[in-house]
C-alpha cells in the first residue's frame, strides 16, 4: 500500500497493483472486480479501460481509488462501495439499505414482460420493491403500464423513488406497507415480488458479503424461508383481476419445489417453474 506521494499512476498502473493486491489477499475475480471500480472510477465503458492505459490518474482518484480496495478487503460488495449497480440495462443506485439486483432476477422481468404482452394498460402490483430495479425495468418496457411498489422500509422506498426519477420512469407509484400484516388495495393484472426467501438456517451459511452488508429483511423471513409465500397464497386471489397471474421469485435446491408444493395445494389454475439462464428453476408462475 505504501508509495511515494509524488508517484505518477496511470490507469494501467492501478489496475495491475489493484489486481494483484486483491489476488495476494484471495480474491479469485480480482481483474473483473478491479476494472469494474476502475470503470466507475474514471466514468468509462469496460471496454474502453485498456485504450485509457496510459492515461494518468490524478492524486485524488488515486487515493479514493485504494480507499475503494480496502473496503472490498473487508468483502464490502463493489456495487455498495461504488453505490449503483445495472439491472435491466438501467443504472440503479444502491446502499446497504437496499438488496443489490442480482442478474438472476433479470429472468424474472422477462418473463414479467412476457406475460403482459396481451394487455393493455396493465395494473401491476410489485411487493418489496427495494431498489425499484423490477418496477423500474417492467415501468421502461411498458409505459402504458400502471405500477404500484410496496416496501416495509422507509429507507429503500426512499432509494427507489431516486432510481425512479433517474431513469425518467413516470408510471411507477410507491408505499409503504407491511405486507405480513396488511393486504394492498386494489386488484391486478399481474402480481410480482423477489421475496425474502432465504432461511434463518441458511443465513449461517451464505458468503460474508452478503450477510455483513445486505439488509437481512430482504433476504430472509427468520423462518423457513417460505412464509411470504404462503402469505401470497393467502391473499392472491384478493389481490388478483380475473384472470390474473402472479410471478415470484424462488431459491435454489428444494426451495422451488416447496414454494411449488404450497400454491399447488390451493385452487389456482395453473402453476408453473420457470428456469433462469443458468437452467435453475427460479421463477414460480401462478394463474390465479
Amino acid at each position: 500500500m505504501k508509495d511515494n506521494i509524488n508517484q505518477e499512476w496511470k490507469v494501467l498502473d492501478i489496475m495491475h497493483w489493484g489486481e494483484n493486491y486483491l489476488l495476494s489477499n484471495g480474491f479469485k475475480e480480482a481483474r473483473d472486480e478491479i476494472e469494474w471500480l476502475l470503470c466507475d472510477l474514471m466514468h468509462s465503458k469496460r471496454s474502453d479501460l485498456y485504450l485509457k492505459s496510459e492515461q494518468k490518474i490524478t492524486h485524488s482518484k488515486v487515493s479514493c481509488f485504494k480507499e475503494w480496495v480496502n473496503q472490498r478487503l473487508k468483502n464490502k460488495p463493489v456495487q455498495y462501495i461504488t453505490g449503483r449497480t445495472e439491472f435491466y440495462g438501467n443504472e440503479i443506485s444502491v446502499s446497504p439499505k437496499v438488496l443489490i439486483p442480482r442478474v438472476e432476477t433479470e429472468k424474472l422481468v422477462e418473463v414479467a414482460i412476457d406475460s403482459l404482452k396481451t394487455l393493455s394498460r396493465p395494473k401491476v402490483l410489485e411487493v418489496g420493491t427495494g431498489s425499484g430495479c423490477i418496477a423500474i425495468a417492467i415501468g421502461s418496457a411498458r409505459k402504458d403500464a400502471k405500477i404500484v411498489s410496496i416496501d416495509i422500509s422507509p429507507s429503500a422506498l426512499e432509494i427507489a423513488k431516486n432510481n425512479v426519477r433517474m431513469n425518467k420512469i413516470s408510471n411507477v407509484t410507491f408505499s409503504k406497507l407491511d405486507f405480513m400484516k396488511e393486504i394492498p388495495k386494489g386488484e391486478y393484472d399481474l402480481i410480482i415480488s423477489n421475496p425474502p426467501y432465504i432461511s434463518k438456517y441458511e443465513m449461517n451459511t451464505i458468503m460474508s458479503d452478503v450477510s455483513h452488508y445486505e439488509p437481512h429483511i430482504a433476504l430472509t423471513d427468520y423462518k423457513d424461508g417460505l412464509e411470504f409465500y404462503r402469505r401470497f397464497c393467502d391473499i392472491a386471489k384478493k389481490l388478483s383481476k380475473k384472470n390474473g397471474k402472479m410471478l415470484l421469485e424462488v431459491g435454489l435446491g428444494s426451495h422451488p419445489i416447496k414454494a411449488f408444493n404450497i400454491f399447488n395445494s390451493s385452487d389456482f389454475n395453473k402453476i408453473d417453474l420457470i428456469t433462469d439462464y443458468n437452467g435453475d428453476l427460479r421463477v414460480l408462475k401462478i394463474e390465479i
